[in-house]
C-alpha cells in the first residue's frame, strides 16, 4: 500500500513538473514566444494561432538552425514577460531589454526595424519631425514613441488607434495627417496596394532588435547567438526582410 502511494505520488509530482515547465519537456523543439497584439508582416494569427509573417520565418529559421522544430506560443503583451520568466517559452524575438521588465538573457542585435512618420501629401511637406509639433500623430494605442516624445515634448499630440493598417488607412482618408509607423508595415500596406498618398517619410530610428532568451530556456544563450550567425552568414535575415517589401 505505502509503495503504491508513493509510485502515485512520484508520479503525480512528475506530470506537475512537465506542466510547470513544458519550455524543457521536449529537447527537439523551440518554443518560441510571439505577443498578439501584433500585425501583418510582423505576425499574422487565425483562432489564436501563429500562421503567418516575420514572427514565424524568423522563429522557423532560428529553430532550424538549432537543429529543432519551432513551436509557437501567442500571449497577450501583458503576459509575455511572465511567461518567458516561468520557462514556458525558450525564446521571444524582435524585442529590446528597455521594452521586456524581468530577468533574461539578451542575443546579439541582429533583426533591423526602421520607425518613420509619414505624412499625407494633401498638406504641406514636413521637413523634420519638429514640423509636426501640436498636430495630430496617429499612433497605436498602448505602444510607446520615445523617439518622437523627446523630439516633440508637450507639442507630441497622440490620435491613438488599434493597429497601424487602421492608422493608415485614416491617414489615406484624410483624417489624420500624420501616422506613426514602422518601415515594414508602410512596404507591406504598399505592396498589398493600399492607395495612400504620401510624402517621402520621415526617418525617425534605426535599432537592430534581439532575442529574449529565458534563463530556463532548453537552448543556451551562446546556442542562439551562433544560430543567429549562421541565418547572417546565409543570408536568412535579407531573405526574411525581402519577402515582405
Amino acid at each position: 500500500m505505502t509503495f503504491r502511494y508513493l509510485r502515485r505520488a512520484a508520479c503525480s509530482v512528475l506530470v506537475a513538473w512537465l506542466l510547470a515547465a513544458p519550455a524543457l519537456a521536449d529537447p527537439g523543439r523551440l518554443i518560441v514566444l510571439v505577443a498578439t497584439g501584433t500585425e501583418m508582416p510582423i505576425s499574422e494569427f487565425r483562432a489564436g494561432e501563429l500562421v503567418g509573417g516575420i514572427h514565424k520565418d524568423l522563429g522557423e529559421a532560428l529553430a532550424q538552425q538549432l537543429g529543432r522544430r519551432a513551436q509557437f506560443l501567442a500571449m497577450p503583451r501583458k503576459r509575455i514577460a511572465q511567461t518567458l520568466e516561468a520557462g514556458r517559452a525558450d525564446v521571444l524575438c524582435m524585442y529590446m531589454p528597455e521594452w521586456l521588465p524581468g530577468s533574461f538573457y539578451w542575443s546579439s542585435p541582429f533583426f533591423p526595424v526602421t520607425e518613420l512618420l509619414v505624412s499625407d501629401r494633401r498638406w504641406p511637406r514636413p521637413l523634420a519631425v519638429a514640423d509636426v509639433g501640436g498636430q495630430q500623430i496617429a499612433t497605436v494605442l498602448g505602444y510607446h514613441y520615445p523617439e518622437l516624445e523627446h523630439a516633440l515634448g508637450a507639442q507630441f499630440v497622440r490620435a491613438d488607434g488599434p493597429s497601424n493598417e487602421i492608422n493608415l488607412r485614416k491617414l489615406g482618408l484624410g483624417r489624420v495627417r500624420h501616422a506613426a509607423t514602422l518601415k515594414a508595415l508602410l512596404d507591406y500596406r504598399l505592396k498589398l496596394g493600399d492607395r495612400i498618398e504620401i510624402h517621402p517619410p520621415l526617418h525617425v530610428k534605426t535599432y537592430l532588435t534581439r532575442c529574449a532568451v529565458s534563463e530556463k530556456a532548453g537552448v543556451t544563450l551562446a546556442d542562439v547567438n551562433a544560430a543567429i550567425a549562421g541565418m547572417h552568414r546565409d543570408g536568412v535575415i535579407h531573405r526574411i526582410v525581402s519577402n515582405y517589401q
